[in-house]
Parts: structure tokens; sequence; C-alpha cells
């Protein structure tokens, strides 16, 4: 194989900006179909789009033998479901965030990639970046000393209350759409956290609007996670690390092509780091084609994801909120 064709599960608002147009300047790769459970859809999304063949449902596609990989952006409840269907049809999966409906789910989902010996990356695309790279050098390196804080934060307007992504049915709530971001980068940059506690703003008796969580982790210092998608904190993308001999303070570590900046303050002496404004998405990409047509480990694998769902578990059940289910 020589270049992954990709097929995508339904015409996602999402798939122009994370697949279509990275694969445009990414080698090894083309977007080769598209389903939806409507055909005139999928036929008009191929058409805007360039792509070849629409197929009237996911299971079609899947069937497709010159297919190889598929990504998977349906809603939060159908992630695994489709994942785990398209491991069947022998295909390598880009899986959207949030991995599954829940940690249970996830491990099902690992169990089958790792059985299958097929890719499975879940689309962190921030952890691509070469500015997430940086700020795990810096934890590491010992610069701002023993830690003690760790806070990240991820929150964003979205008042149009009938969206999926509110919808219980579908695993939706903020925690899961906006929240599993601050969740990952709180353990990117903290280490393996333990909820000790978490308060959620409500939608409805089930569904998060907002969530603020606290943790501790084993290192002993503290961490705090917010996300909202309606609330006080209308825009706010950011992350701080405070140590014992300093503190970074990053802003919009997710989307760095839009704009970021970095500052280090060790002692007296304060820096600002800038990064490379090539989409987050194409760095995704190109780390997909390497893991499935070189076997370069993604720094996203379904391992990663149990830890990640695990912490969004306990903090639905720290904010005494059901837990989220596959649909």
């Amino acid at each position: 194989m020589e270049t992954v064709r990709i097929g995508v599960l339904g015409a996602a608002r999402i798939a122009p900006a994370a697949l279509i147009e990275p694969a445009r300047i990414v080698p090894g790769v083309e977007v080769v179909a598209v389903a939806a459970r409507d055909l005139n859809r999928a036929e008009d999304f191929a058409r805007r789009h360039g792509i070849r063949t629409a197929y009237r449902d996911y299971r079609a596609l899947l069937d497709d033998q010159r297919i190889d990989a598929i990504y998977n952006p349906l809603p939060n409840g159908l992630h695994g479901r489709w994942t785990l269907a398209a491991l069947e049809a022998g295909k390598h999966v880009l899986c959207e965030k949030p991995f599954t409906a829940n940690a249970e789910e996830a491990r099902t989902v690992a169990a089958a990639a790792k059985a299958s010996g097929l890719v499975v990356l879940e689309a962190f695309h921030y952890r691509y970046h070469p500015l997430a790279r940086r700020l795990r050098e810096l934890i590491l390196s010992g610069e701002l000393g023993r830690l003690r804080h760790v806070e990240t934060a991820m929150c964003f307007p979205l008042p149009v209350f009938s969206d999926i992504r509110y919808d219980y049915r579908l695993a939706g709530g903020a925690l899961m759409d906006a929240g599993c971001y601050a969740v990952h980068l709180a353990r990117l940059l903290g280490g393996e956290p333990e909820v000790v506690g978490a308060a959620a703003k409500l939608r409805d008796p089930q569904v998060d609007r907002a969530m603020t969580a606290e943790l501790r982790f084993p290192g002993g210092h503290t961490g705090t996670v917010r996300c909202s998608m309606w609330s006080r904190d209308v825009l706010r993308m950011s992350a701080r690390v405070v140590g014992d001999q300093g503190e970074l303070r990053v802003l919009n570590p997710y989307a760095p092509q839009f704009g970021h900046r970095l500052s280090v303050r060790v002692g007296d002496h304060r820096r600002v780091e800038h990064f490379s404004r090539r989409p987050t998405y194409a760095y995704q990409l190109s780390a997909f084609v390497a893991a499935v047509l070189d076997g370069v480990p993604p720094l996203t694998p379904p391992e990663d994801s149990i830890a990640t769902m695990t912490v969004i578990d306990a903090i639905y059940r720290a904010a005494g909120l059901p837990l989220r289910q596959p649909t």
C-alpha cells in the first residue's frame, strides 16, 4: 500500500477541516468515499468536496474493498459501534473524540483493535502539534521544579440546545464534547489523576452544559478541569502549570493554528515561545498515515483513550450524573 484510501462515515460538519482539507496537503492519503443515511446528502457532500463515491448507508461503505481506512465523526454514542464494525471489515480507523461513550466501551474497542492488528487512533489532533510536544518536554525537563497545580480549560458557546451535543441518548454533554480535551491535556501535563470532586451546571437532569472537576495526581500535585458549552466562561481555551520553581501558561493549546501563546516563567525570567501555524489536523493525518503505512506508533492509541474515558466516567460519578451509554 502506497496510499491510504479513506472513507467517511457520515456527512459531518467537522469532516472538511479534520480530514478533507488536510488530505490535500498530506502525502500518501486520499478521501475516496462518503456514506450518509440519506443518499442525496451523501451525494451532495461528495460533490462539494470532490469525493468520487457516495453511499446510502455506512455498511455499504465498509463493504467496499477499495477502502483501507475510515474516518468516524459520528455522534458520540455511535463511535464505539461503528469503530468495531470498521475493524470487523478490516479497516483502520481514525475516530473522532471522545473515543466511546464510556470506559467500559473503550476497553471493548481497544481489545478488538489489538486483536485485529489494525491502526485505531483517537482524533485528539492537538496532541500531534509541536506545541503539545513542547508542553510535555517542559514538564519532563524539570524546569518548573516540583509540580504543584495543573489547570486546563475548554469552554466555548453553544446556545443551540437542540444540538445533538446536548442529547443524552447520543452520549452528549459538555464534558464529553469540550471537556474531553481538557481532561486529555490535564493527563498529558500532570499524569494520571484521581477525581476528588466535580460540579455540573445542567441543561437537563442528565446532561451537563458545564463542568468543573478537582483532581489529585500521584505526585501530590492538584488539578482543575473546566469545560462548558454554555456558561459564564463564554470562551476559555487555556492551560496553566505551576511548579515550585516556575510556571507555564498557554493560550489555545487545542488549535494553535488560529493563534496561541506559550509563556514560561522561571524565577525572575520570562520567555514566550511560538510554534508552527500548520493545522493540527494536518499533523494528525500525517501521523495516521505513518501508522498505517509504516507502523509508527500513534500518540493517541486506544490504551490512551481508555485512560481518558476512565477520568470522564469518574467526573460524571463525582458530579452525581449518569455515565454516557452507547447508542
